[in-house]
C-alpha cells in the first residue's frame, strides 16, 4: 500500500521559527525548497533526496489539534481509504485541500496524525 515516505513536518512555537529554520538550513545544511501556494505563509519545507521536512508554525500543544505528521504517499488512494476503514481507522478529511494533492488523514493507535496522499 505505501510506496513511499513523502515528508516530515514538524512544529515549534512562533519564538522559535527563526532559530529553527538556521538549525535546519545552516547547521543541517538542508535545501529549502518551495512551500505549495496553499500552505500556511510561516515556516519552511526542505527537501532532503527525494523526501521533504516541513516545518511549520503553531502553539499547540494538543496533540488532537496538532499538524505534527508523517505523509505516506500510496499508489492507490482509494484502497488505501477502504483498508483503513476495514480496519476501524477513522478517516480524517483533508480540512486544508491542496490543489493538485488527493489526501486524506488518519491517526495511529498512539495517536499520532498520518497523511495518506497519493501523488496525481
Amino acid at each position: 500500500m505505501v510506496i513511499q515516505l513523502h515528508h516530515v513536518n514538524v512544529t515549534v512555537p512562533a519564538e522559535l521559527e527563526a532559530a529553527t529554520k538556521e538549525f535546519y538550513g545552516s547547521v543541517l545544511g538542508l535545501q529549502q525548497v518551495p512551500k505549495a501556494a496553499a500552505s500556511r505563509p510561516s515556516g519552511a519545507w526542505y527537501q532532503i533526496g527525494a523526501t521533504q521536512l516541513h516545518l511549520s508554525v503553531e502553539d499547540e500543544t494538543d496533540n488532537a489539534s496538532s499538524s505534527r505528521h508523517v505523509c505516506f504517499t500510496v499508489s492507490d488512494l482509494s484502497a488505501a481509504e477502504n483498508k483503513f476503514r476495514e480496519a476501524g481507522v477513522e478517516i480524517i478529511p483533508d480540512a486544508r485541500p491542496v490543489p493538485g494533492s488527493l489526501r486524506f488523514y488518519v491517526r495511529d493507535p498512539g495517536g499520532n496524525q498520518l497523511e495518506i496522499a497519493q501523488p496525481k
